[in-house]
């Protein structure tokens, strides 16, 4: 957007920001994330906080300091744009998938060089798994996890000098001791239940109150070849659309492997 547009909308922004920053504790914090929300939707490729705060005629320090440094409850911020989504629009589905980060360095929190489908090769990357709220007309990235590789997990590692060298890594990057490599697909379900189970946000409450029925989950193959998902899913009582892979194989439930007789009969 230019800063014409962004003008012409101020104040629809400003009250959006508003509710979905409210619950901060401090002034100072409401409009730096207001102004940052500005920053992410001016005109320009880089979302960085100097270019940002260039375009906006802002201290980019404020920026940083609101990201990096400030306490604040994210996940809340989170929750009440997924309700505010769900309440404005009809959510059709929960879209679980990931995304990379292209990265030059190591010293990103989880960088490796793994899968990116956005580079839609092998590279140096972060990747973030993600639960969108969508429907035909909209999307809204609802929730998001980093996801943490196996070689930034000391615990994971056998070689106990591997595994100080991990922690020396994880301690600069600033990585709680709660966050392990865990499978994307448990990363999603973590979030679908987050989103929508019993202690959750209330989403399917705020769907419903909005008139509209329990969605259905769909994710690509990544995540529909894994048959620990798609049973997790089904004793959540959800139903899903999910890619599989050609070679996938599947039987009737009461289908019970026989062995080929040598005669050539059914195998």
């Amino acid at each position: 957007m230019i800063p014409q547009e962004i003008a012409e909308v101020r104040p629809r922004l400003a009250d959006f920001a508003f509710e979905m920053l409210g619950g901060l504790p401090r002034k100072d914090q409401r409009a730096a994330g207001e102004l940052y929300v500005r920053g992410l939707l001016a005109d320009g490729q880089r979302k960085s906080m100097q270019p940002m705060a260039a375009r906006l005629g802002a201290d980019h320090q404020r920026l940083q300091q609101f990201i990096t440094s400030s306490t604040w409850d994210y996940a809340a911020v989170r929750r009440n744009v997924a309700r505010w989504f769900a309440a404005a629009q009809p959510a059709d589905a929960l879209v679980a998938g990931d995304t990379g980060f292209p990265k030059d360095g190591d010293a990103s929190p989880c960088v490796a060089r793994q899968y990116s489908g956005t580079l839609g090769k092998t590279g140096n990357c972060q990747v973030g798994v993600s639960v969108h709220l969508v429907n035909e007309r909209a999307s809204c990235a609802a929730d998001w996890r980093l996801f943490c590789p196996q070689s930034w997990d000391d615990k994971a590692l056998d070689d106990p000098v591997a595994a100080a060298r991990v922690r020396r890594r994880r301690e600069q990057a600033r990585i709680p001791g709660d966050i392990r490599h865990r499978e994307k697909w448990r990363l999603a379900l973590e979030m679908i239940d987050e989103m929508a189970g019993p202690d959750g946000w209330g989403l399917l409450e705020q769907v419903t109150a909005a008139g509209g029925t329990r969605p259905v989950v769909t994710a690509d193959a990544g995540y529909g070849d894994n048959t620990a998902f798609r049973l997790e899913l089904e004793n959540r009582g959800w139903q899903y659309v999910v890619a599989v892979k050609g070679t996938t194989s599947a039987r009737p439930g009461d289908a019970r492997p026989a062995t080929r007789s040598l005669g050539g009969g059914p195998g």
